[in-house]
């Protein structure tokens, strides 16, 4: 299975080496060329969520992956990729890919400093030691399943190919989220 990692701002590098414990090849995209079409899926990482934005539409990225994901393309978002993926963000006004029926408030948990640790009860997943480091959380699901919670916020959801965590499981040495998406693609979850 490859999976295409954008490479722009964030956590690339800790997704790369968790897909590739798992047995997937991976490839970063940093530029249009990079954006083939030749992925199975693709992995928005954590980060920071406004720069990710503007170099999507500075690299002619952000429309080429919009389509790609309304065409049926699987993407998994972490923490700044939820933001991206977000249809709604409640506290910005900005949209980026906007292709998953959620609002998201940015931020939700404050700033740095409002970095935690929890372990979280995931659907399909059981309990999962969870990183949140200036954490979005989902305030509203849409037609999105809701797939794990933190004291009644939702920190995790899925919408048919799309799949968002409000916190970073590349940060840990537990591959089950990561091996969740690739049952995903392969149609096993």
């Amino acid at each position: 299975m490859r999976i295409g990692i954008f490479a722009l701002q964030g956590a690339f590098a800790e997704h790369g080496r968790a897909f590739s414990a798992l047995g997937a090849e991976c490839a970063e995209i940093r530029r249009r060329a990079d954006f083939t079409g030749a992925f199975d899926g693709v992995v928005l990482p954590g980060g920071e969520s406004t720069v990710q934005g503007k170099l999507l539409r500075a690299e002619g990225l952000l429309a080429p992956l919009k389509e790609a994901i309304q065409g049926g393309l699987p993407v998994f978002g972490t923490c700044a990729g939820l933001i991206l993926l977000a249809k709604r963000l409640t506290n910005d006004e900005n949209v980026y890919i906007g292709t998953m029926d959620v609002a998201v408030r940015r931020n939700a948990y404050g700033r740095q400093l409002g970095s935690f640790r929890a372990d979280v009860e995931m659907k399909g997943i059981g309990k999962f030691p969870a990183v949140f480091i200036r954490a979005p959380y989902i305030e509203e699901v849409g037609a999105a399943e809701a797939l794990a919670t933190v004291d009644g916020k939702v920190v995790a959801a899925r919408q048919g190919l799309m799949l968002a965590t409000a916190f970073h499981p590349e940060l840990t040495d537990d591959l089950r989220v990561h091996a969740y998406f690739l049952n995903m693609i392969a149609g096993k979850a």
